[in-house]
Order: structure tokens, then C-alpha cells, then sequence
């Protein structure tokens, strides 16, 4: 393994009070891209019910946010190198903001391809977003709770899975209970005014979300923030040069699985537990609320134990319950399957951020391309869910689906018997 480059800090961020209102800052910023990936299942299941869409068809809403992220990993990887984090957070700001803006059009259209466009947008914007946040996390203090920090930072992303399903049942979901059967026989003017009344209750808090988003962007422009600069070295920079890295290329397989799996479970949580265990899309709303509780309960608790247990050993385990978790969701019934995918939403909390920190540990110079190709990993979100949907639809049943998470956990298991492997390697 190469020596490890030092990362050049301003002097501001070598104490406490200098780099904790940053890190306050860009805690923040976990937030919001936390709030619209849990807005995503209350997306899918209204507008599958609004345009009467297959399950694969209702899984392009991930498909369009996670397409994004392989998109412009790498170029947001190079605003990094070129502008710096703070620009790039604010660039990653204005798209996001802008993105949610097109929802309003979006709705008065009555385009489907219209809203895939609008989140492929604020996606981009969360590309950038979570290429600057994360490591600037991970450097903004002392190296040795590099992980620890990170999963506080994500802790509040498992904030957002807890409230964006609450002001999604409120907001979006509708009271009509019309069966599909019902809305496939309107026409006309009838199926118009359904579709008007059903599209225009996602304008509100998407348009909110886009004035907040701006007001972040102010601030962070008008906030003085240290940014971190990377010393040059000849010949150690570039993604080629980073993908040598034995630890970096297990963490892009790990990321594309796990990412894949967290949308796979997640994305079509209200749709499996209308299926599986007869639930109405506001009781499954409900549902997917203690889901996103679970999911941030499980950070603060991993944050916890990670003080006592090493990242990848807690990991692999991790890991392996979820693998238990998925078979009993594919085999089960009733609301053992719902309450087994809390479960797993629980020992997933702590996955991406684990496999983050531990493949860009100790690159140095390398860190932003590693960041950026971990990123674009992210695609897994866009890939698998397709994959999942054809299977449901084939068989007729969206518990088998359910086999994609259950594979993807697998992966995130052997990653972490690599890291251990590899850490072991290069001690020696």
C-alpha cells in the first residue's frame, strides 16, 4: 500500500471551534438528501397509483435519482479539485433547489417522464452534495473518529427517513381509496380532474423544499468556511490511479450492492406491505415512518457501538442479520414480513457510511477521486430496482423480488471479510 498524504487544513479547524460550526453545516446538508430518498417510496406509490404503472415502470422514480449520481460523480469530483468543497456545495445546492422547482410544472402537465426529469435534476444536485459532504465530514477533525463522525453526520439522514414518510402520508397521499380496477375505468373529464387533484398535492412541499434549499445556499455563501486542500504530489492523483487501491475497488462493489439494496427495500416498502400484508397506502405510510425510525435509530446506535467495536467488524455483522432478515421477507406473510423489514432497515443504517470511510481511509492525495468513484457506485439505486420490478412482475409476487436485497447483503458481508483481510495484509 503507498504511504499515506497528509490532507492540508486550515489552521481554523485544528481545534474545536473551528471546525465544529462547519461540521454543523454540512450535518445539515444529510439532512435534505435524507429527506427526498425517503420521499421516494411515498413518490412511487402515488404515482404508480396516479399513471396505474407496473412495478417496474413505478421503479424508474429510482431509476431517474440514481442514474444521476454515476452521471456526475466524476464531474462532481472535478469541481472538487477545481472550485473546492464550498463551491462545490453550493452548486450542488442551486441544482437541488431547482430540481424541486420543476415539480410544479411537472404536476400541471400530468407527465410522468415530467417528475423523472424534475428528480433527475435535484439528483445531480445531490451528487455534488454528497461528493463534498462526505469526506469534508471525515477530514474535518481528528482521523482517528473518522467513521465515528461520518455516522453521526449520517444520523441525520436517518432524521429525514423518520419525517419525510410523516409529511409524505400528510401532503401527498390522498384519501381516495379508489381501487385500480376504479381508476382503469375513468375516462375523460373524470380521469383528468383524478389525475390533476392526485399530481397537485406533491406541488406544496416540493415548492418549500426549494425556497429551503435556496435559503442553505445563501448561507453557505455568506459563511465564511474552511476548505481543505490537498497537497500535490506528482503521480498521485487521478481515478485510474485511485482504483489501484485494493480497499477502494471492494468498496465500489460494496456501495453498488448496498445502495441497490437500501432502494430495493426501501423505495417499495408501501408497495410490498399493500401486497404482502393488505395494508392501505396511508396504514403502510405510517409503516414506512417507524421503517425511517428504525433506519435513524440504527445510526445513533451504530454510532455508539462503534466506540467499542470495530467499524468492520460491526459491519459484518450487520450484514449477516440482514441476510437472515431478507429470507424471512421473502418467505414470510402477514406483518412478520413488514416487521422484518424494519429490521433490516435497523442493521442497514450503518452500511454506506462504513463502506465510505473505510475505502477512502488513508488514500491522501486520492481522496476526491475515491470519493467520486464511490459515489458513482451509487448507481447500484438505479440498476437493481428494474431488476427487482421485472422479477415481481413475472412471478406476480414482490416478496420475490425481495431475492435482490437478500443477494446485495451478501456482497456487503464479503466486503467486509476483505477490509479485515486487506488491513490484515498491510500490517503485516
Amino acid at each position: 500500500m503507498q504511504p499515506t498524504l497528509p490532507l492540508k487544513k486550515n489552521n481554523k479547524i485544528h481545534n474545536q471551534k473551528g471546525w465544529l460550526f462547519p461540521f454543523i453545516l454540512i450535518t445539515s446538508l444529510f439532512f435534505f438528501w435524507g429527506f427526498v430518498h425517503n420521499i421516494d417510496p411515498i413518490l412511487i406509490a402515488h404515482l404508480r397509483k396516479t399513471f396505474q404503472l407496473s412495478i417496474l415502470q413505478s421503479s424508474l422514480v429510482d431509476s431517474a435519482v440514481f442514474i444521476a449520481y454515476f452521471l456526475m460523480a466524476i464531474p462532481a469530483g472535478l469541481i472538487m479539485k477545481k472550485y473546492g468543497y464550498r463551491s462545490g456545495i453550493i452548486i450542488g445546492l442551486l441544482f437541488f433547489a431547482c430540481g424541486a422547482f420543476l415539480f410544479v410544472p411537472a404536476a400541471n402537465t400530468h407527465t410522468y417522464g415530467f417528475f423523472l426529469g424534475a428528480l433527475f435534476i435535484i439528483a445531480c444536485g445531490l451528487a455534488i452534495l454528497e461528493t463534498a459532504a462526505n469526506p469534508y465530514a471525515i477530514v474535518l477533525g481528528p482521523a482517528e473518529t473518522a467513521a465515528f463522525r461520518l455516522n453521526l453526520a449520517q444520523s441525520f439522514n436517518g432524521l429525514a427517513a423518520f419525517i419525510a414518510p410523516l409529511i409524505g402520508r400528510w401532503l401527498i397521499l390522498s384519501d381516495s381509496n379508489k381501487s385500480d380496477a376504479a381508476i382503469n375505468a375513468l375516462s375523460g373529464e373524470a380521469l383528468t380532474t383524478f389525475i390533476q387533484t392526485q399530481t397537485d398535492s406533491v406541488k406544496l412541499p416540493f415548492v418549500v423544499l426549494g425556497l429551503v434549499i435556496l435559503i442553505m445556499a445563501v448561507v453557505f455563501y455568506f459563511t465564511p468556511l474552511p476548505d481543505i486542500k490537498e497537497e500535490s504530489t506528482p503521480g498521485n492523483s487521478g481515478f485510474l490511479n485511485a482504483l489501484k487501491h485494493k480497499q477502494l475497488q471492494w468498496a465500489v462493489i460494496a456501495q453498488f450492492f448496498y445502495v441497490g439494496a437500501q432502494v430495493c427495500v426501501g423505495s417499495f416498502f408501501l408497495v410490498f406491505a399493500a401486497t404482502a400484508a393488505g395494508l392501505s397506502d396511508k396504514e403502510a405510510a405510517t409503516y414506512t415512518a417507524f421503517y425511517g425510525a428504525a433506519f435513524m435509530i440504527g445510526r445513533f446506535a451504530g454510532t455508539f457501538f462503534m466506540k467499542y467495536i470495530e467499524p468492520v467488524k460491526l459491519l459484518g455483522l450487520y450484514a449477516a442479520i440482514n441476510i437472515v432478515l431478507s429470507f424471512i421477507a421473502i418467505y414470510g406473510s402477514g406483518m412478520m414480513t413488514i416487521y422484518s423489514l424494519i429490521g433490516i432497515a435497523f442493521f442497514m443504517s450503518i452500511m454506506f457510511p462504513t463502506i465510505f470511510a473505510l475505502g477512502i481511509k488513508g488514500l491522501g492525495n486520492a481522496t476526491k477521486p475515491a470519493s467520486s468513484l464511490i459515489i458513482m457506485s451509487i448507481v447500484g439505486g438505479a440498476l437493481l430496482p428494474p431488476m427487482l420490478g421485472i422479477i415481481s412482475d413475472k412471478t406476480g409476487s414482490i416478496q420475490n423480488g425481495y431475492f435482490i436485497p437478500f443477494f446485495c447483503f451478501i456482497v456487503v458481508l464479503v466486503f467486509a471479510i476483505k477490509m479485515r483481510t486487506i488491513k490484515n495484509d498491510s500490517s503485516n
